[in-house]
């Protein structure tokens, strides 16, 4: 865990900045800001994709859209980042939710599109992979789909049950897979073996 240090930012700060920054145009380029660590601040973001700032949930949907924006993944350490602070806030998962997903096209050309609990869509392809973990003690699925630049939402159960609908089988290098495509890429979740 992060050493606490002892800041003046505060979330007010960081969304006045933030607002100043973005001008409300979705995800601000804070791949280009390299401000200084300002240390942490205690936000968090639960695994159902609530965040919670000093122990309550935050419940101003445009807020937390606003700190979304904001959000950055250094290494393994999430940070929220304006032109002039950065601080570091806990995930207790990955930072968002994929709640639903649409399809267009059919078969290798299909496209899905996700959906995210902050309103982000992000069209799944080679930049912005499926992925699923298998829990080695449950055997449970965990997919996972990138939103942008490290950062990750899960997916729901909910629609990876649709995903598993739309799945095929299909050879990836010698071994017959069960996936998806998704702009001209397959994305496998399983060895064919184990889909009963």
């Amino acid at each position: 865990m992060r050493e606490q240090f002892p800041v003046k930012v505060t979330a007010d700060t960081i969304a006045s900045s933030a607002n100043a920054a973005a001008k409300g145009r979705g995800p601000a380029p804070v791949h280009l800001w390299n401000p200084p660590h300002c240390g942490d601040l205690d936000m968090h973001i639960a695994r159902d994709g609530t965040w919670y700032y000093q122990g309550s949930p935050i419940k101003r949907p445009a807020m937390v859209r606003l700190f979304s924006n904001i959000l950055r993944k250094d290494g393994d350490a999430y940070v929220l980042v304006t032109p002039v602070e950065k601080v570091g806030i806990t995930v207790e998962d990955v930072p968002f939710v994929a709640e639903d997903f649409e399809v267009s096209g059919a078969g290798g050309d299909q496209v899905l599109t996700f959906e995210t609990h902050v309103g982000d869509h992000v069209a799944v392809g080679a930049e912005t992979p499926i992925r699923v973990e298998i829990d080695p003690e449950s055997e449970e699925p965990t997919p996972y789909v990138t939103v942008r630049a490290n950062l990750e939402a899960r997916i729901t159960r909910k629609a990876f049950y649709r995903l598993v609908e739309l799945a095929t089988h299909q050879e990836v290098d010698g071994e017959s897979q069960f996936g998806v495509f998704s702009s001209g890429v397959f994305f496998p979740f399983l060895p064919s073996e184990a889909v009963a």
